[in-house]
């Protein structure tokens, strides 16, 4: 029997007995040795685990090559009860600590025979709007996802002339797993600086019978607004949690087509040598997989807990932004 195969067996019985919900002791992984990755390591897996020319040479799209036709009608079968779940943080007029570029929104007409208001955003890529990164947002040594260099395709007179959002201009649907792992811990948030490890990703695994695979959304909770709840707003630089930056090859392994979180990184301690997105930036440039950052995963969370089901349908749709770096989205889970 293949790998695959018996893993998909696996899962298939862990489900049969009731390991979806998430109601039993938390799983404790005992602390073990957890070097961070050096500069070194990190460049050796830019050349080893790139995805650059996998889909062709003039590929734009990434990893969302992985969302075939048979998989969107896969995540579509997800569908049993038809309730919806946003993935959004509500937009937030007010600057705060954790949303330094606010949205600025007013209103410009009112009357008896109607309304009319106008919304900026200010920062597509702000610390507390819900947004879609396209691949002309981050680069490595000049160079964008597929190889493309920035000089010349990406300008402020032009803005992004390859790589924008406007790639994902007819939408996203895929099959979306939530990896809840305050819920594995049996907290309510994990403390700012924990390192969330491929053993915590397949413990989680274990415990729900569930896991992310080719062409899917991987969502991450650490409980970024479960913590905003308790301790007010707090600088999300130097107060998060997040992957380690041991998990690139496992996002490689895995074939993740779409990746979202709370927060784009974690606080590096002081020993390290790679900055807070090392693994964000390798995601989006080397592995092409697009990137949902600062999603609000509360609500998923409690409502996944309900269903007794960490997999849904999952769609976004950004905006039609030409030559956009990025773009607001408002995730929809469906289950």
């Amino acid at each position: 029997m293949s790998q695959s195969k018996s893993l998909a067996l696996s899962l298939t019985l862990a489900c049969s007995v009731g390991l979806l919900l998430v109601s039993s002791a938390p799983i404790i992984i005992a602390e073990e040795a957890n070097p961070l990755i050096s500069q070194a390591q990190y460049l050796q897996w830019q050349g080893e685990l790139s995805n650059w020319g996998r889909w062709g040479p003039d590929d734009e799209l990434g990893a969302l090559n992985l969302i075939t036709p048979q998989k969107r009608k896969e995540a579509a079968a997800l569908v049993q009860a038809g309730i919806t779940v946003s993935l959004a943080r509500t937009a937030q007029t007010q600057e705060s600590v954790d949303n330094p570029c606010p949205v600025k929104w007013e209103m410009i007409n009112a009357s008896a025979a109607g309304a009319s208001d106008r919304i900026a955003y200010q920062c597509i890529h702000g610390l507390g709007s819900t947004h879609i990164d396209g691949f002309a947002h981050r680069f490595f040594d000049g160079k964008m996802w597929n190889g493309y260099p920035v000089a010349d395709l990406v300008t402020m007179e032009q803005g992004a002339l390859k790589n924008d959002v406007l790639t994902m201009k007819h939408g996203i649907v895929t099959r979306g797993v939530l990896y809840d792992i305050p819920k594995l811990k049996g907290v309510a948030y994990l403390e700012p600086g924990y390192r969330i490890t491929v053993a915590d990703l397949e413990a989680w695994e274990a415990r729900t019978g569930v896991a992310v695979g080719s062409g899917d959304a991987m969502l991450l909770r650490w409980g970024r607004w479960a913590r905003r709840q308790v301790v007010g707003p707090f600088d999300t630089w130097a107060e998060a949690a997040g992957f380690d930056n041991a998990v690139i090859p496992w996002l490689k392994a895995r074939d993740v087509a779409i990746l979202g979180w709370e927060t784009p990184g974690y606080t590096p301690r002081p020993d390290g040598d790679l900055p807070t997105l090392a693994l964000h930036d390798f995601a989006l440039t080397m592995l092409g997989i697009h990137l949902i950052d600062r999603a609000d995963l509360e609500a998923l969370s409690e409502m996944a807990q309900a269903q007794g089901r960490w997999e849904f349908m999952l769609t976004i749709a950004p905006l039609p932004i030409p030559n956009g770096t990025g773009s607001p989205v408002n995730p929809i889970a469906m289950f």
